[in-house]
């Protein structure tokens, strides 16, 4: 498949209340591929986040209230088909993303329709410990055998997205919690998409408040499995049937 320009990528930021470290994350972007679009989707913040990130060079769809990493990134996808663009980029507003990797994630659409950057790929040194590591391995262990490839991190929200999984997730993004991840490479497989990972370092968050904390790592593992179980058992859409074209 024809390798997407940076000039025809999308860079989409989802942001809660993230004003902490919005602009010089998307400052960084700028810097890092200045070819490329930024949109900043502001889900219900009540901060300055929509203010900070337009100053700092992104566009802004901003949300009357919060829907969730999977409701931003459905608005990225949307406007990603009304403009055009060839590739879509997702980038954490936290700055645990770096936004050096990017051209490497779009230089992997030359092979697959869905490219994952993979925190436990042999680059880095980022770790996790206890339930949330163990539904990481679990996790990764069943869908690599969905997916027919080996996926070390599928709960990674560093991605690039190419034609067809952008026409297919500006439809069918779930907005459940970790559909975003889990679920979306199930519809991604399902639809016939390609799937493959890159390895990226992950950054210490520079701003905001983790959504994982340590005492709620039982909760993430529980979460975690019914979230695969519902992907699972959820009816196939008519583009999984069909194929995306």
């Amino acid at each position: 498949m024809p390798l997407p320009s940076l000039s025809r990528t999308l860079v989409v930021m989802p942001a809660f209340n993230e004003a902490d470290s919005v602009a010089d994350v998307v400052r960084e972007v700028v810097e890092a591929v200045p070819q490329a679009h930024v949109l900043v989707v502001d889900d219900g913040s009540r901060d300055d986040t929509t203010e900070l990130a337009r100053a700092a060079g992104a566009s802004v769809a901003r949300l009357p209230f919060n829907l969730g990493v999977g409701g931003a990134m459905r608005t990225g996808f949307r406007y990603a088909v009304s403009k055009g663009f060839d590739a879509v980029v997702q980038v954490d507003a936290d700055g645990q993303h770096d936004p050096a990797e990017i051209a490497t994630l779009v230089d992997g659409l030359a092979a697959a329709d869905l490219v994952l950057g993979a925190r436990f790929a042999g680059v880095g040194d980022y770790r996790t410990s206890g339930p949330r590591r163990w539904a990481m391995v679990v996790l990764s262990r069943v869908l690599s055998r969905l997916t027919r490839t080996r996926l070390t991190d599928t709960t990674s929200g560093f991605r690039a997205s190419g034609p067809r999984a952008i026409r297919l997730f500006a439809e069918h993004y779930p907005a459940e919690y970790l559909g975003d991840t889990i679920e979306t490479l199930v519809i991604a497989s399902r639809s016939g998409l390609t799937i493959s990972q890159v390895p990226v370092h992950m950054r210490v968050r520079s701003g905001g408040v983790p959504s994982h904390r340590p005492v709620k790592s039982a909760i993430y593992l529980a979460r975690a499995g019914l979230a695969l179980i519902f992907a699972l058992t959820r009816p196939r859409s008519s583009h999984a049937s069909e194929g995306v074209r």
